[in-house]
């Protein structure tokens, strides 16, 4: 499922190894392939961390926008939108489940 609603509530895949390095978030599934490593490493810039450490299972999509929104100087539309666009892409490659 990567069709994300602002109702989902995601949480962290225990199947991942997440570290913070020089101010960047890397991420690695422990289930990729070695040849496929480079596809599978995903990084996160300073906006996608703080969406990353609002994740913790009970918060909705919805209700992290919300918290973003007093965080950022964007609209509540555009903030849902990356919002949803980040949940999305994590649940595609298994670094966080629904």
């Amino acid at each position: 499922m990567t069709d994300m609603s602002l109702n989902d509530v995601c949480r962290k895949s225990d199947d991942i190894v997440a570290r913070e390095i020089e101010g960047e978030m890397i991420i690695i599934p422990m289930t990729a392939g070695i040849g496929d490593m480079e596809d599978e490493i995903y990084a996160l810039d300073e906006i996608s961390l703080d969406i990353w450490n609002r994740i913790d299972g009970i918060k909705s999509a919805g209700q992290i926008a919300q918290e973003l929104d007093a965080a950022y100087d964007a609209s509540l539309e555009t903030i849902q939108a990356d919002v949803l666009g980040l949940l999305g892409e994590l649940v595609k490659r298994g670094i966080i489940l629904t």
